[in-house]
């Protein structure tokens, strides 16, 4: 990390504290604290980094950084796309377009252990196969005993070796003090407490930085009018100004196609949450914004084991 963190930091870490999504009961009201979050992280930060998995909540937080980058003259941030080898192919290929279009300089995180392994989802592993820090990971934090493990990013190991162990290390390499994180109080019930800043300071869990959260306001319904009024217009040239929901794949303005739309493909398709390839399914075939957001679970289509262990994972450095 860079030298001093984070004694040269200023930020609130309470700032958020005992609040919720209806603090802040209209979009404008929602839009306004990201901006504001945003503009404080990338004054204060020295080597600040984006979390980007390509789903809607980090690609709303990549909007707020680069719109407020651009219009403030900061530099924007590298973004950080973890590869857990069970992606749904569409989502690396919107990851990789979007990266390319707003010429963003894109860090390819993974846990190389298992690409040398030759390994894949699924497969039954040794343990003793893998790198030292692999095994201290497994019989140090997470108390794993058994001589094996099957590689899965849903599982509580996976999970932790997939994406925890690649982030940490990647914070590490890259000396990033501050993570922009696209979690919401709404989301799920391990992370409604959190703040806008959060610290992640233990040396002993992880290479000490901050969680920067500008989106912890928003809801599932206020997100995809900020997608839908904001994001889009001001991402796609020939996009109506005054915003339109589209009602399908054949329901798009002047020609345009999905391809065109920074919003991922698989939300066209009904899925509401995306995890992994095998731990994600649609919820319902219409688009994900016209669904019964309100009366509905948006993470019903998640792996449920992963989903019931989420604190511990948080502790432990998952987003």
């Amino acid at each position: 990390m860079p030298e001093g963190f984070p004694s040269y930091l200023s930020v609130d870490y309470e700032d958020g504290h005992s609040q919720s999504a209806a603090d802040y009961p209209s979009v404008d009201e929602k839009i306004a604290k990201a901006i504001n979050v945003t503009q404080t992280a990338l004054s204060q930060y020295k080597n600040p980094a984006i979390m980007w998995t390509g789903g809607k909540d980090s690609t709303l937080v990549l909007y707020f950084a680069k719109e407020v980058a651009d219009e403030f003259g900061y530099e924007m941030p590298p973004v950080v796309f973890i590869d857990h080898y069970e992606h749904f192919d569409d989502v690396t290929a919107f990851v990789h377009h979007w990266a390319d279009k707003l010429d963003l300089d894109l860090i390819i995180s993974r846990n190389e252990d298992f690409a040398r392994l030759g390994a894949s989802p699924g497969d039954e592993i040794l343990v003793s196969d893998l790198s030292a820090q692999n095994q201290r990971e497994l019989r140090d934090r997470l108390d794993h005993t058994d001589d094996t493990f099957v590689l899965s990013a849903d599982s509580y190991a996976g999970n932790h070796l997939l994406k925890t162990v690649a982030l940490n290390n990647t914070i590490t390499e890259h000396d990033i003090d501050g993570v922009f994180s696209g979690v919401r109080w709404d989301e799920q019930d391990a992370r409604k407490n959190e703040t806008f800043f959060s610290p992640r300071h233990d040396s002993e869990k992880y290479p000490p930085h901050d969680r920067v959260h500008p989106i912890l306001q928003f809801n599932e319904r206020s997100l995809w009018d900020a997608f839908w009024y904001y994001l889009v217009p001001d991402l796609v040239a020939d996009y109506p100004q005054e915003g339109y929901v589209p009602q399908g794949y054949d329901d798009l303005p002047n020609g345009l196609t999905p391809e065109d739309l920074p919003v991922g493909p698989k939300y066209f398709e009904g899925f509401r949450s995306l995890g992994t390839s095998k731990g994600s399914a649609k919820s319902d075939d219409r688009p994900a914004w016209l669904q019964d957001l309100e009366h509905t679970t948006e993470r019903a289509g998640r792996a449920q084991d992963k989903e019931g262990l989420m604190a511990r994972l948080r502790d432990l450095g998952y987003m």
